[in-house]
């Protein structure tokens, strides 16, 4: 079966990222791998990547390798100035499941958006009274490698249809 919308694709793959700067590429690193032990699955045209991520994935075959470039444009773009803002440390209070640790700088904040969604800010800097947050995307400014396997396609069932997400993928299931 080849990927298709709405077909359940499994993959294994290797991400490394790099930046242009003055027109100079740094060395792509790697920043994720999903191996056999554990697959990332998703169901084609759900999968809340950037569009190239799915379009050079399409038509492909289980066992067929794959290896793309998503230029910062077409994956999660520049930082944007606006989602960089301090806000007050008491809102990271241990009452609210926060740890003292969690606020140096450089560690990522889980965080939830207004609708409950998780989202993450990346800690810059401790103002004191305040935290210097960044909202943006932690792979915003970087051009994304991918080089991996398909490892699996299958048509999703109605129920993964219905929920937007293959069973048991994010650790939870929706009732």
């Amino acid at each position: 079966m080849e990927i298709s919308n709405n077909a359940v694709v499994g993959l294994t793959y290797e991400l490394k990222v790099s930046k242009e700067q003055d027109e100079i590429e740094s060395a792509p690193f790697s920043v994720e791998v999903r191996d056999e032990e554990d697959p990332f699955y998703f169901i084609f045209g759900q999968s809340g990547l950037p569009e190239k991520f799915e379009s050079y994935l399409a038509g492909k075959k289980e066992g067929e390798s794959f290896s793309f470039i998503i230029p910062t444009a077409d994956a999660y773009g520049e930082a944007d100035e606006e989602l960089i803002m301090a806000l007050p440390k008491d809102q990271f209070s241990k009452e609210r499941g926060f740890e003292p640790f969690m606020l140096e700088e450089g560690n990522f904040l889980p965080l939830m958006d207004e609708n409950g969604y998780p989202l993450q800010a990346k800690v810059l800097k401790d103002l004191g009274e305040e935290v210097l947050l960044d909202f943006n995307h932690p792979l915003v400014g970087f051009d994304l490698h991918f080089e991996g396997e398909v490892l699996e396609v299958r048509e999703a069932t109605p129920e993964e249809l219905d929920h937007g997400h293959v069973h048991g993928e994010h650790g939870f299931d929706h009732k």
